[in-house]
């Protein structure tokens, strides 16, 4: 089947990570489909907006944006009318019905949402934080993440903990090492919500195998063999069990999702009813 190409411009009077995540979610949804996307990102100029124009006119295409200045917007959603491209301003929907529902009105002041704020702060810490306690480092002051993850060799540890730390959360990870017992400061730990990673033995064999090969390594070992990696995922897991650790399997999830499912744990460990977007 043949795959349908289009132009997507992607405008935004800030970074455009609104806009982006919005394009990506809807695209998934869609199969034989691929856009071209271009990027317009900190648009609030008249000669910025001009410069967006010629681009869309080069390559007309439809028109996502998340421009909230009056001025700005008014003279790309008339030259969108003029070149007879769609124009969506994806914000408007949720910002009209907020506002309907509280009464009140609403600012239009480009890329509020990355003020320096605390809410800015606590994620900058938390990626310090995480960074510093990754892969078992610094184990003592543990008590101080907000979540450990634990889990064998290449279950996403590392990435999930990341993202983690982008969402403002301290997140350490702690790798188990077939034949060495878990390090104390994680058995003491009480503060933290710690959770397992596991992942699909033949699925992780494959991924080892594959990163041995990346190295210029031998994949004829334990680290690669099938049957280890079935002993190194049912250790890991009675010890999980053993300490009523829960368990996330990844072997079909992606990062977000693996950490969004952790985040859900977070709230309920932590007796809140919903984590602060950053």
């Amino acid at each position: 089947m043949s795959v349908k190409r289009f132009h997507l411009h992607l405008v935004s009077d800030a970074t455009g990570e609104t806009v982006s995540s919005v394009a990506r979610a809807c695209l998934v949804q869609f199969e034989n489909i691929e856009a071209i996307p271009h990027l317009w990102w900190l648009v609030r100029t008249q000669g910025q907006v001009e410069r967006v124009i010629a681009g869309i006119e080069a390559n007309p295409g439809m028109v996502l944006a998340t421009v909230l200045d009056n001025g700005v917007r008014g003279v790309l959603e008339e030259a969108c009318r003029h070149m007879h491209v769609p124009y969506i301003p994806v914000l408007d929907p949720i910002m009209a019905a907020l506002s309907g529902y509280l009464d009140s009105e609403f600012g239009a002041q480009p890329g509020r949402q990355h003020v320096l704020d605390a809410e800015y702060f606590r994620r900058i810490d938390a990626m310090h934080f995480t960074l510093a306690h990754d892969d078992g480092q610094l184990l003592h002051d543990l008590d101080d993440a907000d979540v450990v993850v634990v889990g064998i060799s290449r279950t996403s540890k590392t990435p999930t903990c990341m993202y983690l730390a982008n969402r403002g959360i301290k997140a350490a990870n702690i790798p188990l090492i077939p034949g060495i017992a878990p390090p104390p400061e994680l058995l003491a730990a009480k503060r933290p919500l710690i959770v397992g990673l596991t992942k699909e033995p033949k699925s992780l064999t494959d991924i080892r195998r594959s990163r041995l090969q990346f190295l210029n390594q031998a994949d004829e070992t334990d680290y690669a063999d099938l049957d280890k990696v079935k002993e190194e995922v049912a250790m890991a897991r009675r010890l999980f069990t053993l300490h009523n650790w829960p368990v996330i399997d990844v072997s079909r999830r992606s990062i977000e999702e693996a950490s969004a499912a952790i985040l859900q744990l977070y709230m309920r460990h932590t007796g809140r009813d919903a984590v602060v977007m950053p």
